[in-house]
């Protein structure tokens, strides 16, 4: 936490009810009691100052909290028997006793506080919505949900807070806040290790700008600076002529020229480019490494090749620390994600070990996604009522309980028929406290692509005006990416004619900008990947039916379903949409 001249650490906080907002500082036995005093009325003063900061947490003129600070000693000594009704002193035999000279803190207090200490919402910024007239518009559904969203939960906490001392896996599914997460950790560990070079990196060059402000808001909430640039590196896994990436990074240290995507494309083919110049670079790397980083942080692992995982282990130093964070089915290629094992080539393990930083977390909560949005997206990313059978599955199906679904009927095992359903914990209330199940995902088939276009230009129109939603709450996502440059122009001039403006994300905007303020983002999954919006439209949803890379066309519209903060429109043409008999109801599978 941060004064106006320096920064304070906290060494351990507990906030409850009762016994309150307690902060422990670890005494040592060689301490004077004026030195012990010194530090306690500095943590008081700087835990009330910054809490003071927050309006929700006053009470008139005042705060409406007390900071309780305690000093701890491992074993009894002079001071841990002490009453001094100002300042505090425990051992382990004594601090439950110490607990009851605390202040309390009121219940409804409590989750402000919680708020307050996590800075949450100062970290993602809530609209302030003040075209919002109606009550019952998505806008003010929004501007309701937004208001809910605002403390992390247990998982996100273990996650963001706890690093051991080596590697870390952070899996989760879509809208789970695992970027929140990664940034939360990376400004984290730069607040603890001030001398450590960090490395932030991830597959979406629309990321640069989201991982920038997370972890700048961050930092001077809690550090009163903003982070040291020169330590904490925002890095693209590949990396372009205009910005440094991790793999250009490791390259230029080995004395290799790093190759771009033009020269790589032509050397290893369009489909694995990158993959290609990481095993070329893997060689030198292997052969002479350059340890550069203390920490490596890795988002949308799903999406990178196992070379580039090898080649970072050999640029950061022991113990390793490598955290990583992927979800399975948000992985754009034709494969599953692969093991631990193969990612690094037998040299890491993950292991979970009692009262220790977990080296293995799952969140198992979707903010982001309605259930029934989520649910659908799984469905279709297994095919699991695909008429051929099912596409893909993981190959622990205890995953299934670990990302928060539930045993119906049957028995979760192989060859076996099974029902599951999402536990109700695993979805804020919110979502079926404002959305309607009928208008959380709805289905549209057309004849011809013109009326696609045609018809979702209308409901954006009607989302504008009727529904209070801004331009940038609204995302038009093409299935089919390496059309979508020359698809833009029929759904611009779609919009264009009802006076809508849109923009091409990384086309008709910079490169690494994905949303502007006024405009309806078009994209295509690749850029789309990353990002999020209330409202989403997943245009020629039938180019993901049937194809020799079918795992890869699901992942594609399950990573579409997943953009969705509120509402998803999937539309497409033709017979590869329709079911005999079911008018409405999406080929894929069942929305039901």
């Amino acid at each position: 936490m941060a004064s106006a001249d320096s920064s304070t650490t906290v060494e351990a906080l507990l906030v409850c009810e009762i016994p309150g907002l307690v902060a422990f500082d670890f005494g040592l036995d060689t301490m004077g009691k004026e030195e012990i005093k010194e530090r306690q009325d500095t943590l008081a003063f700087v835990i009330e100052g910054n809490l003071s900061k927050h309006d929700s947490l006053r009470k008139g003129r005042k705060l409406g909290i007390s900071a309780n600070v305690i000093t701890f000693f491992p074993t009894n000594n002079s001071f841990t028997n002490q009453i001094d009704k100002h300042y505090l002193f425990a051992s382990p035999d004594t601090l439950s006793v110490r607990f009851n000279d605390c202040n309390n803190v009121d219940a409804d207090m409590i989750r402000l506080l919680h708020a307050a200490i996590q800075r949450v919402t100062t970290i993602k910024p809530i609209k302030k919505r003040e075209n919002v007239r109606e009550l019952d518009s998505k806008g003010a559904v929004l501007k309701k949900i937004e208001a809910k969203i605002a403390n992390l939960d247990k998982w996100q906490k273990k996650a963001a807070i706890e690093t051991p001392n080596g590697p870390q896996r952070v899996r989760g599914l879509a809208g789970s806040g695992k970027t929140v997460v990664l940034a939360l950790k990376a400004a984290y560990l730069q607040a603890q290790n001030r001398e450590w070079n960090i490395a932030v990196t991830f597959n979406t060059r629309s990321l640069v700008q989201q991982f920038q402000d997370l972890i700048e808001r961050f930092s001077y909430e809690h550090s009163g600076d903003k982070p040291n640039w020169e330590k904490l590196h925002i890095l693209h896994a590949w990396g372009s002529y205009s910005a440094k990436g991790m793999y250009s990074t490791i390259a230029t240290s080995l004395g290799v020229i790093p190759m771009d995507y033009g020269a790589a494309a032509v050397k290893y083919g369009r489909e694995n480019p990158f993959e290609g110049v990481c095993n070329e670079l893997l060689v030198y790397a292997k052969s002479k490494p350059k340890e550069l980083y203390d920490a490596i942080l890795v988002d949308e692992a799903q999406d990178l090749p196992a070379s580039f995982f090898q080649l970072i282990y050999t640029a950061v130093k022991e113990p390793k620390r490598i955290i990583w964070a992927y979800d399975e089915l948000q992985n754009l290629s034709n494969s599953m994600m692969l093991s631990v094992s193969e990612l690094f080539d037998g040299r890491i393990t993950v292991n979970n070990v009692e009262n220790a930083p977990q080296q293995d977390v799952i969140l198992p909560v979707c903010y982001r996604n309605t259930p029934w949005a989520l649910t659908l997206a799984h469905s279709i990313g297994f095919g699991l009522k695909r008429a051929k059978g099912l596409v893909q599955l993981f190959d622990d199906l205890n995953l299934w309980r670990e990302i928060g679904y539930h045993l119906v009927n049957g028995e979760l095992k192989f060859d076996s028929d099974v029902t599951l359903k999402r536990r109700e914990d695993t979805s804020p209330a919110f979502f079926k406290e404002y959305i309607k199940t009928s208008d959380a995902v709805v289905v549209e088939i057309f004849d011809d692509e013109i009326s696609q276009y045609e018809w979702v230009a209308k409901e954006i129109k009607k989302n504008l005006t009727e529904d209070e939603l801004d331009p940038d709450d609204i995302l038009v996502i093409f299935a089919e990416a390496k059309t979508s440059k020359s698809k833009y122009r029929l759904i611009q001039s779609s919009l264009g004619r009802l006076g809508i403006q849109s923009h091409l994300a990384g086309v008709s905007s910079q490169v690494d900008v994905f949303q502007i303020a006024g405009s309806v983002t078009v994209s295509g999954i690749y850029r789309a990947k990353g990002n999020e919006a209330p409202m989403v439209y997943i245009l020629n949803a039938d180019y993901c039916t049937d194809d020799l890379e079918l795992i890869k066309l699901r992942n594609t519209l399950f990573t579409a379903i997943t953009r969705s903060r509120a509402w998803v429109r999937i539309t497409g043409v033709g017979d590869k949409m329709s079911v005999p008999g079911k008018a409405g109801i999406n080929k894929l599978d069942n929305p039901a």
